[in-house]
């Protein structure tokens, strides 16, 4: 007799809510009947912690010190009951427009472990031997000339630019055929070791420099052969789900270009934050979560850790697990704990107490003087609306007499369609496995080196340690596991340094490179 699959309130909201969403009425409606909707769907656990499935299709988790609502994944094991929730004061952030529905997760896999496909790696090399003749004076290199050198095209440059901005979390094997395809035009060595290297996220705009440089100087032709070089190396990295949401993107925001070649003219003689800003205005709203990175870093840091805490479902205690890796980070300002919900941050605190937070290497902003943003007490709070004046369609307002929403079958429409307005077709799944529910790694001695050759500081294995003795410290089930949750708290470190300034150690943050060591024997994995 097959097994049967126990009744999930969590699963089941979430089935109902993305339904609704992708219901051709949905868009439709006034925000306060989504409100009203997605208020009535609210879930409550023992312990007094009030959910809400919102936009973004992520979970939020009302903070009743302050009445804010933080991206948290929920604890899917939990008892719960409907409670709902007053309408009229939920902030319209939470509430699903409907586009926002549709954006690929992607996945939070490091390049570490599981490997760029190797038929993705050949096409990028066939890319690369296609440039490595043209002449530097026919495409001057300027945003990553602390990279390259002086002789090298910036076609190159682009191919590079293109890859390390579309990566979730850039941090590659040493030995990554991808990466060790560019060994003979850096400039010196890249960041990290022989295990793995650390790789800093181009901003958007080093890109856009590339391009509109090349429009400013009147050489419209070599513009237009950088655009289509990032548009070729975008296309060819949608096979791949660690790449794809950001390579999605790119192209959408590079084709109208190479359709209308004069296009960006204009916005080019006046600087190069206008043509960025041009590019990213081309987006639609279902791309939007994608280029979070530059239009919001705020938002793109607490997504980072929604996907980090997910990533350590598997632990006993997803929360304290991912305080952990939080330590990590330089906060010298004091500013992580307004970022992180009252659970995050009651474990945070507690690390904080003991002395074992900001473990890494900088204590402060690069540059200096970087500012800083202070969170407000209630970002992002609207006026609340009146809902009594609208009807919510009967369909949508059933509650089973237990008290929970009704579970109805998963609709995708959180997946991207398969194709969009720049014409790109949705390539299949790569090599790389998808990431789910993950684990914490070991925080033993033998992970965790002192001051090795990885120069891990020592204070950073007390923090593991702390971990360990919490019940939060399990090691990854097995490589994608391990892969996924060293993406993810690498996502974090890049995320937080966007955002405050705050350096990024050249040999990595020390829980994520704790990682690297459950997957050192396993690494170069084969792809067919």
């Amino acid at each position: 007799m097959a097994a049967v699959r126990s009744w999930n309130a969590f699963t089941a909201v979430e089935a109902e809510v993305r339904a609704m969403v992708a219901d051709p009425r949905w868009q439709g409606l006034p925000v306060p009947v989504r409100a009203q909707v997605i208020a009535a769907r609210a879930l409550v656990t023992p312990e007094g912690d009030r959910w809400l499935f919102g936009t973004h299709a992520r979970w939020y988790l009302h903070d009743p010190a302050d009445g804010r609502w933080h991206l948290s994944p929920p604890p899917r094991d939990a008892l719960t009951r409907n409670a709902g929730h007053p309408a009229a004061v939920l902030p319209a952030r939470v509430i699903p427009r409907g586009p926002d529905f549709a954006a690929e997760p992607g996945s939070t896999q490091a390049f570490v472990g599981p490997d760029v496909p190797h038929a993705l790696t050949d096409r990028i090399r066939l890319l690369l031997r296609g440039e490595e003749r043209r002449s530097e004076r026919d495409y001057p290199l300027s945003a990553f000339n602390e990279i390259f050198a002086r002789d090298v095209p910036s076609t190159v440059a682009a191919i590079w630019g293109t890859i390390m901005w579309c990566a979730y979390a850039p941090a590659f094997d040493g030995n990554e055929r991808l990466i060790t395809a560019f060994g003979e035009y850096l400039r010196r060595p890249l960041p990290g070791d022989e295990w793995v290297r650390w790789l800093p996220a181009p901003p958007l705009l080093d890109l856009v420099t590339l391009v509109s440089e090349r429009l400013r100087a009147g050489h419209s032709r070599a513009a237009l052969r950088l655009a289509a070089m990032m548009a070729d190396t975008a296309q060819i990295l949608l096979s791949d789900p660690r790449f794809r949401p950001r390579a999605l993107a790119l192209l959408t925001m590079v084709e109208p270009t190479l359709r209308q070649p004069h296009l960006d003219d204009r916005a080019a003689l006046r600087d190069d934050h206008t043509v960025r800003q041009a590019w990213l205005d081309r987006l639609p709203e279902r791309l939007g979560r994608a280029v979070l990175v530059e239009t919001d870093p705020e938002a793109h840091f607490r997504h980072t850790v929604y996907d980090l805490v997910e990533a350590l479902d598997f632990t006993t205690e997803p929360s304290r697990a991912a305080a952990a890796f939080l330590a990590d980070l330089s906060d010298s300002r004091g500013l992580l704990p307004g970022y992180l919900d009252h659970r995050l941050r009651r474990a945070y605190d507690e690390l904080a107490k003991a002395g074992l937070t900001s473990t890494s290497a900088a204590e402060t902003t690069q540059p200096e003087g970087f500012p800083t943003r202070t969170p407000p007490p209630y970002p992002w709070r609207a006026d609340p609306p009146e809902t009594g004046a609208y009807a919510v369609p009967s369909s949508w307002t059933g509650v089973s007499d237990r008290g929970n929403a009704h579970a109805m079958p998963e609709t995708g429409a959180h997946m991207v369609p398969g194709t969009g307005t720049h014409g790109a077709r949705q390539p299949g799944a790569s090599g790389a496995p998808e990431t789910g529910a993950h684990a914490v790694p070991e925080t033993g001695a033998h992970l965790v080196p002192g001051t090795g050759a990885h120069g891990v500081p020592r204070a950073a294995a007390s923090v593991r340690e702390e971990a360990r003795a919490s019940g939060s410290g399990v090691e990854p089930p097995d490589r994608a596991a391990a892969a996924a949750v060293l993406g993810a708290a690498y996502a974090v470190g890049l995320a937080w340094g966007r955002l405050t300034g705050a350096r990024v150690p050249e040999r990595g943050f020390a829980g994520a490179a704790a990682l690297v060591h459950r997957l050192i024997p396993e690494r170069d994995d084969m792809h067919s």
